[in-house]
């Protein structure tokens, strides 16, 4: 049996996705941009994918949603977008962000600050989640952005956006936010949470790889991230992929549509997996199992590292992370692990399981099963289990 647990990676096309852009690759196949019918033929799909979109995050008529390659693309356009229009153009210095962002956000950050650019790295409390409060105590006269994600990749925890938008608010600093594992897991409203800005991607929500969107409210601008046609508006050069949009605006219908499936069906068997690993002694959830995501857990077994679980499973075909897929050749401790304070020996031993709406009750079974007779195998040959004292810091 294949069973697929990394669903926070990616995740796969739902076949009605994958029906709906079929026609876009040998049959509607125009430049949108193009002014006879081959072209023109492709609006009337684009129009209905930009509802989807505005429809599955509360957007309003007058506010921007700029198709992107994905989040990635769009966390870019923004950070470098006020980068140019407010620091470099303008009297401010000053970006807050939280240490637990995707890569996508601080790669940015770091870049930034080899330019000059103060950057405030808040750290989580002991759930690893930041609190609002931390961002209004920080906010100075000259900050720019306040940058948070939604939810976690690697523990799912969500984050306090309605408030932090808020405060956003009140200080008049533009407030963005990395939406791309919120997204068909709870709902997402802007408008109600007082958003600037949102990334997402399609392919976190059972849409195609390679295609994403930056939300913009009315009244917020951003230098290009890409100059070149008038696509867009202007907002973002380069001929849009007809069919991984129209892909990308029914996943999101779908992703919205299936919200109560999520949190119901998704979270019972999560929390079924979950439970049974926990019967294993000296093992615990990450950051808790309150306020986070339906589909996602993050466990630490302790003396069992997170790369060698990993081997074990892929093995039995299963198909897990002991974090960001972005950053899975990276073989140092998990970030997140250590943000929350963990020691050394912890940090490297979270594995992350995330499921989906295709995910089965079968698939569940087996790996539980493959998931125990892997923490004693692996136990029976770690050096670190075996002499680790019963007193020891690791939390565990």
């Amino acid at each position: 049996m294949e069973v697929y647990l990394d669903n926070n990676a990616t995740t796969m096309v739902d076949p009605l996705v994958y029906k709906a852009m079929e026609p876009f690759f040998c049959h509607i196949y125009g430049n949108p941009n193009s002014l006879h019918k081959f072209g023109a033929g492709t609006h009337p799909k684009m129009l209905e994918s930009l509802d989807h979109l505005y429809d599955g995050i509360n957007a309003a008529d007058e506010d921007d949603i700029i198709i992107t390659g994905n989040a990635t693309e769009s966390n870019n356009t923004v950070i470098k977008g006020i980068w140019i229009d407010q620091i470099l153009n303008g009297t401010k210095n000053h970006i807050i962000t939280s240490e637990v962002e995707h890569p996508a956000i601080t790669a940015v950050c770091k870049f930034l600050e080899t330019q000059g650019v103060s950057i405030t790295y808040l750290p989580v409390n002991e759930e690893g989640v930041l609190e609002a409060k931390q961002v209004k105590e920080y906010i100075k006269d000259d900050t720019a952005l306040v940058s948070i994600m939604w939810a976690n990749n690697e523990t799912g925890k969500l984050f306090p956006i309605k408030e932090i938008g808020a405060i956003c608010k009140e200080a008049g600093v533009a407030f963005h936010t990395d939406a791309t594992q919120a997204i068909g897991k709870v709902p997402v409203d802007v408008q109600d949470c007082n958003v600037n800005y949102l990334s997402l991607s399609a392919h976190k929500f059972h849409g195609p790889k390679g295609i994403g969107a930056l939300y913009i409210q009315k009244g917020y601008s951003l230098t290009p991230l890409f100059h070149g046609g008038e696509q867009m508006g202007g907002h973002r050069a380069g001929t849009v992929d007809v069919a991984c949009m129209v892909g990308m605006g029914l996943a999101m219908k779908l992703a919205v549509d299936n919200l109560e499936y999520e949190n119901t069906e998704v979270k019972r068997l999560r929390d079924k997996l979950e439970n049974a690993i926990l019967e294993i002694p000296e093992t615990i959830v990450i950051g808790g199992k309150e306020n986070r995501t339906p589909n996602t857990t993050l466990i630490s077994i302790r003396g069992v590292e997170g790369e060698s679980m990993l081997w074990d499973l892929n093995q039995k075909t299963i198909g897990a992370s002991t974090g960001s897929a972005c950053a899975s050749e990276d073989l140092e401790a998990n970030p997140v692990m250590n943000a929350f304070g963990s020691d050394s020996e912890l940090a490297h031993t979270g594995v992350r399981l995330s499921l989906s709406r295709f995910t089965t009750e079968e698939q569940i079974d087996y790996a539980i099963n493959v998931i125990k007779n892997a923490v004693s195998r692996l136990r029976e040959i770690s050096s670190s289990y075996a002499y680790t004292p019963k007193n020891h810091n690791s939390q565990l």
